[in-house]
């Protein structure tokens, strides 16, 4: 039986400086593939190659994954400062309408950094630049120096809310988890639930309030280590349920439909 087909969001890089690619961390596709049983399909986000609507047809589910650019401030009605950042202005143009066509037709995706922020700005919510300049807030950026390992270590808790859907999907109220992102969300967006916060109230898990499918999102990297991480591994089961659930009947699942 084939397996259900998860788009997993392309970044743009320059290989050796001068060879322009779309790239996805073999992270991403390991956590799709061996946790949540679903075939990863890279996807260059681009309109100049693909379209929202065709997406929406070849694949069951998405994962909006990280990427080292931001998504433009324009999208959320601020002008582009030095402190915003690089830009993938062609993801923008793909994701933000991909994100609000799959709440409004309850097709699964979850989103990780950079595609947690995606969602928030696709319903109406505002980003802040950099978290680490806010008073009392932490440094969440990813070390400088290391290793994988060291970059990608656990470094703080998480806390959701009692009885809400994170809560259900991890089995805790507090989670431990990477940290690797400068921007964070300044406003929530229409229908945006901030589930779960960082210690310094940071929002880090986030899902679309009443919409009929997947749509549970958040800011750490969940992909790292995702097979044996207690937090990372029934995450990305669930996301696999909700894309099989999508792929047999059109129709979100069960978990999504109470907050």
């Amino acid at each position: 039986m084939a397996r259900p087909v998860v788009g997993i969001i392309g970044n743009s890089y320059l290989l050796n400086d001068q060879y322009p690619t779309h790239a996805g961390g073999t992270m991403n596709s390991d956590a799709v593939a061996n946790v949540s049983g679903c075939l990863p399909l890279l996807i260059p986000a681009d309109p100049r190659y693909v379209s929202v609507a065709e997406l929406l047809e070849v694949c069951d589910g998405f994962l909006l994954t990280g990427g080292r650019p931001n998504v433009h401030p324009e999208e959320y009605g601020e002008c582009e400062t030095a402190a915003h950042g690089d830009f993938d202005r062609a993801r923008d143009a793909i994701t933000l309408p991909l994100v609000r066509a799959c709440v409004e037709r309850g097709q699964p995706f979850l989103g990780i950094c950079r595609g947690f922020q995606e969602v928030n700005v696709a319903m109406g919510g505002t980003l802040y630049p950099e978290i680490r300049d806010l008073p009392g807030r932490m440094n969440h950026r990813m070390p400088p120096d290391g290793t994988l390992e060291e970059k990608f270590a656990l470094r703080h808790i998480v806390s959701v809310t009692e009885g809400g859907v994170f809560h259900r999907v991890f089995g805790a109220r507090e989670v431990m988890t990477n940290t690797l992102h400068g921007q964070g969300i300044k406003t929530a967006g229409a229908r945006i639930e901030i589930d779960g916060l960082a210690p310094d109230g940071t929002p880090e898990a986030i899902y679309v309030r009443d919409a009929p499918g997947f749509t549970l999102s958040v800011q750490w990297h969940p992909e790292w280590d995702a097979a044996s991480d207690p937090v990372s591994r029934p995450l990305f089961a669930a996301f696999g349920d909700a894309v099989r659930d999508w792929a047999a009947r059109g129709t979100g699942p069960v978990l999504q439909k109470t907050g």
